[in-house]
């Protein structure tokens, strides 16, 4: 490792140290997002470093409990302790990271309306494609980056602090430090959410601390050009979103156009709320993704509405 990737190891440290253990002011807090926005090398260096630190914490539970002579201060010396074993293990990966040049083949994978596939990597990662969604991955020994072109994938990632595993939607990303997640790609906005593990969500080239953010599970993550927020999801809600792996749509309290929208995005064949009555009453319940036929069948027979086909097209209304 070069003196200029120690210097930028040795910052991140500092910084990692800073956050854990200081009092931070606005000022702090402002000046570390500068640091972190001024290259790609300083993010990499700090979630490298963020994730070791968390694994050194979890060896240490492991370990014999002793009893604890003073607070605040004795956490110092371990501290810094593990910060120098981090930095050690990082310019031990870089040294030999250094002499791979391999320049990857880019790899694209896509599911057409209604389909559903999974991909294996060599490393063990796994990556969940959903109905007509679009990924193109660049998986080497040096290099682990995916851009979600469009669609819907749940990602499982096996973790390796030398070599971060991104997610590129648009100009936003998110950066593995250890998870699983679903990200959801639309025309207008990204919506991520975090079911194990850890991730950092942000966009490129923002100068500003409320375009990024450190999700834990059960964060949802929703951003568009002009605004992010972050929210936390019960661990139903969460699994009902991902009844899609499946080959499930589950409702809770769904209006019918909510619904129709989630199957219009499995089947060529649309079913069409042809009115706002219609598309405001609400549904509860489980169906196949290609269950139109079980859904329209189930509306008529719930709420007594009007299913008519039209062309290519399935239109519910309320009845005259």
């Amino acid at each position: 490792m070069n003196a200029r990737a120690n210097e930028i190891d040795s910052r991140a440290a500092w910084w990692l140290q800073r956050r854990e253990f200081w009092e931070r002011s606005p000022e702090d807090e402002a000046a570390f997002e500068s640091w972190m926005n001024e290259s790609e090398a300083h993010r990499i260096a700090y979630w490298r470093q963020s994730a070791m630190w968390s694994r050194t914490e979890r060896l240490a539970a492991l370990g014999p409990s002793a009893p604890e002579m003073e607070p605040a201060p004795s956490r110092v010396l371990p501290w810094m302790l593990r910060i120098a074993a981090v930095i050690g293990v990082i310019a031990a990966i870089g040294a030999g990271a250094a002499n791979l040049s391999v320049r990857p083949q880019d790899r694209v994978y896509s599911t057409p309306v209604g389909g559903h596939e999974t991909i294996g990597f060599a490393d063990g990662t796994r990556i969940e494609l959903n109905t007509d969604t679009i990924v193109r991955a660049r998986m080497t020994t040096d290099q682990r980056l995916v851009w979600l072109e469009k669609g819907e994938a749940y990602f499982q990632v096996k973790h390796d602090p030398a070599h971060p595993f991104v997610v590129m939607m648009g100009d936003h990303r998110v950066t593995d430090l250890g998870t699983e997640f679903l990200i959801d790609r639309g025309a207008k906005k990204v919506e991520v959410a975090l079911i194990e593990g850890r991730a950092w969500f942000d966009r490129t080239g923002s100068k500003t601390a409320s375009q990024t953010a450190l999700l834990t599970p059960g964060d949802d993550v929703v951003a568009t050009a002009q605004s992010m927020s972050v929210a936390k999801k019960p661990v139903a809600e969460l699994a009902a979103e991902l009844s899609w792996r499946h080959g499930l749509l589950v409702f809770r309290g769904t209006t019918l156009g909510q619904a129709a929208a989630q199957f219009n995005r499995y089947n060529r064949q649309k079913i069409v709320v042809a009115d706002a009555k219609a598309a405001a009453l609400k549904i509860d319940g489980t169906f196949p993704t290609d269950g139109v036929e079980v859904f329209t069948d189930a509306v008529h027979n719930v709420f007594g509405l009007r299913v008519q086909s039209r062309g290519a097209d399935v239109v519910i209304s309320t009845a005259q």
